[in-house]
């Protein structure tokens, strides 16, 4: 009997869907004995190979894990060895935590938060984030978070991080329906319900989570969202970007690097009451500014607060509490989505 010729070759889809991502956002992936995941700022992400990996380790993931990072360090990092990481350094670490916020809301709103959750030391820091991995607004990883899910929607991950994800759901959830029980549970059988988008088109929230619009921030008393650009009902469940009232006294975003300039309007009181704050120019009177932020600024701990609120100018007093350019403010310094 002649032999069989051998005319295709089998690979695993999750892996084949990854691997095409990351050459589409610009990574080409290459398998290595060398190192567990490493990025080399030429465009090769270098991943061990299949006997150097744990039961629980997948490629797919592994890619995703990656581009979380890329995502939270920008564009620019594509440039730099390990995304300009060294995770052997507590410093680093926050960076680290950031991209598994990214991780968990990504693979979340496919339902697929712990089949595609990091299997390193990091893990008990993933598992411990609650339904919402954005709500500690008081730990900077968050911050770098937020940036890091605005730029998802831009080049070079849009839209081919999105897709991936989407692809890889529809096959999990396939193979979750015949995946067998077993002692060590497979992966598959982690998959839990994608959440649904909001009503607004927005990402939406864990459905176990209580707050509703209209306990949001950016909801206005007539109803008016201004994170969707669009009338909702005060019962509608929160969407991913839901964030409780906060205080103006103790957030600050408009006072520091969101915007570089506050002018002086005639009778301000802040003209004869705080002379030492204003710097005069020919045509037109501001407050002065030290670095990033307004010199009336008192910063304390990760508080904020204005020392002159009570008499502060008249365009700080048109700047309104949850209206949309506070969202703005609060969106430059990774505060909101």
């Amino acid at each position: 009997m002649k032999p069989r010729s051998i005319r295709y070759c089998y690979r695993d889809p999750l892996s084949e869907i990854w691997i095409a991502a990351a050459h589409k956002i610009g990574l080409r992936v290459e398998r290595t004995a060398d190192a567990f995941a490493h990025s080399d700022g030429s465009g090769g992400l270098h991943i061990a190979t299949e006997e150097h990996l744990d039961a629980d380790d997948c490629l797919a993931q592994m890619i995703f894990h990656e581009l979380c990072h890329s995502l939270v360090e920008g564009p620019e990092a594509f440039d730099i060895p390990d995304w300009g990481l060294d995770n052997r350094h507590a410093e680093d670490h926050f960076r680290e935590h950031a991209a598994l916020r990214v991780q968990a809301t990504l693979s979340g709103r496919v339902g697929l938060r712990e089949v595609l959750g990091p299997t390193t030391d990091f893990r008990a820091f993933y598992d411990a984030l609650g339904l919402d991995a954005l709500a500690d607004t008081r730990d900077e990883s968050t911050a770098l978070a937020k940036h890091a899910l605005r730029r998802a929607g831009t080049n070079p991950w849009w839209p081919h991080l999105g897709r991936a994800l989407d692809a890889t759901a529809n096959i999990i959830t396939e193979a979750a329906k015949w995946a067998a029980p077993s002692e060590t549970p497979v992966l598959y059988r982690l998959r839990r319900e994608p959440i649904p988008l909001h009503a607004t088109g927005l990402p939406g929230r864990s459905t176990s989570l209580p707050e509703t619009c209209g306990d949001c921030a950016w909801r206005t008393q007539a109803g008016h969202c201004h994170q969707a650009d669009s009338l909702v009902e005060v019962t509608l469940p929160g969407c991913e970007r839901f964030e409780a009232p906060f205080d103006c006294q103790d957030c600050g975003a408009c006072c520091r690097s969101a915007y570089h300039s506050v002018t002086i309007t005639e009778g301000d009181a802040v003209e004869k009451l705080h002379p030492a704050l204003l710097v005069v120019h020919e045509n037109y009177t501001e407050l002065r500014r030290e670095g990033d932020h307004c010199a009336a600024l008192i910063t304390e701990g990760a508080r904020h607060r204005c020392a002159i609120y009570d008499d502060r100018p008249t365009c700080c007093r048109d700047f309104t509490n949850g209206e949309q350019h506070c969202v703005t403010a609060r969106r430059r310094l990774g505060y909101s989505l």
